[in-house]
């Protein structure tokens, strides 16, 4: 079976051992993408912030402790919705169980739009991006992380639990679906090149003002052997766009 989109998290096991292996010190996510996609956020104070594939809104809690007046969050996941909804009591949030490709963005609504690790599960991204263009506000910025194109080019995760220690890049330039055998589950994820990103992204009108590959920060990690092989090769884009004011 081939799961697309946020359909995999609705596998309880599934679930469990990516929340598991999500929220532990080295992951990735914690100590390659959030340091940095936090620095791009800068100041929420007063802003009014849409999550798209927020996920459990585990972010949603520190944007809205930062201050930021309103954290909408959107996921495609029952499961993800669910923990998202447990975590959040504030009358300042709301999450909303939705694709993003059917979601019902306002028009000029949000001050700063993200999403973290979700948007190469989208086929048809540039639509998605145009209504993001559409919901923010004239000075409004949208920032996102995706899984760097240089792995999802030519997806070969090694069997079991082993950690990979060398990188396959083929195929590159062949925009399109991939299958990648992830936790046991085939997952369906759209490679694009960084141009493609590029091209997207300035086609819906934003102006790209940084991007990031997250180079791996030495005071994140506790292992020089784990930091060493994330010096590799990149796993993590990020962009931040804004849209003219």
């Amino acid at each position: 079976m081939e799961y697309r989109g946020s359909s995999v998290y609705d596998n309880d096991d599934f679930l469990s051992t990516y929340l598991m292996r999500r929220k532990r010190q080295a992951s990735p996510n914690n100590i390659l993408e959030k340091p940095v996609l936090l620095q791009l956020i800068g100041e929420v104070r007063g802003k009014k912030v849409l999550d798209l594939g927020c996920g459990d809104a585990e972010i949603g809690k520190e944007l809205l402790e930062a201050g930021c007046s309103f954290y909408e969050g959107v996921d495609g996941s029952v499961n993800m919705v669910g923990k998202a909804q447990q975590a959040l009591t504030s009358e300042s949030s709301r999450i909303h169980l939705a694709s993003m490709e059917d979601w019902d963005f306002l028009r000029e609504s949000y001050d700063l739009v993200i999403s973290r690790l979700a948007l190469h599960y989208l086929e048809d991204l540039q639509k998605v991006v145009q209504q993001i263009h559409h919901s923010l506000k004239p000075g409004g910025h949208f920032i996102f992380s995706v899984q760097h194109p240089i792995l999802t080019s030519s997806i070969n995760n090694p069997e079991g639990e082993q950690k990979r220690s060398s990188w396959l890049v083929d195929d590159y330039f062949k925009i399109g679906n991939r299958t990648e055998k992830w936790m046991g589950k085939d997952v369906i994820k759209y490679h694009r090149t960084i141009e493609e990103y590029f091209r997207i992204i300035n086609d819906c009108g934003f102006r790209v003002s940084t991007l990031k590959e997250c180079t791996p920060q030495r005071k994140y990690f506790t292992s020089e052997e784990e930091y060493l092989r994330r010096m590799r090769v990149p796993v993590i884009l990020l962009m931040s766009c804004e849209k003219a004011g």
